[in-house]
């Protein structure tokens, strides 16, 4: 999403994203595998009191889920792609973000 207070912050995961494509590509002879994660909205012990209620809110209802990520979430997704499940997986930007940019909310099942 752009947002013009965070052009830093988006050049970096632009960076990332593409740096892990680039090393997927080079490193995927030896048999090793490159992915990133790209979470959404994710409460930790770290960040959470910047979670006032009003933004809570607004961000609960943007996602599939309704709710906010909480760092086990994220650490999931990151077990299974260092598990020999994603063994076939490689190259990929892993969205973690609940469904945050699939659309408005209401054209779902409610």
């Amino acid at each position: 999403m752009a947002n013009p207070a965070q052009t830093s912050f988006a050049m970096a995961k632009g960076a990332l994203e593409t740096m892990s494509r680039t090393l997927a590509h080079q490193l995927g002879p030896r048999g090793i595998t490159v992915n990133a994660v790209a979470p959404g909205a994710t409460r930790t012990a770290d960040n959470g009191r910047i979670f006032t209620p009003e933004l809570e809110a607004a961000i609960t209802t943007l996602t599939a889920h309704r709710r906010l990520g909480a760092a086990e979430d994220i650490a999931d997704v990151v077990a299974f792609l260092v598990s020999d499940d994603a063994r076939w997986v490689t190259g990929q930007v892993l969205d973690a973000s609940g469904g945050l940019f699939l659309g408005p909310p209401g054209q779902g099942a409610e």
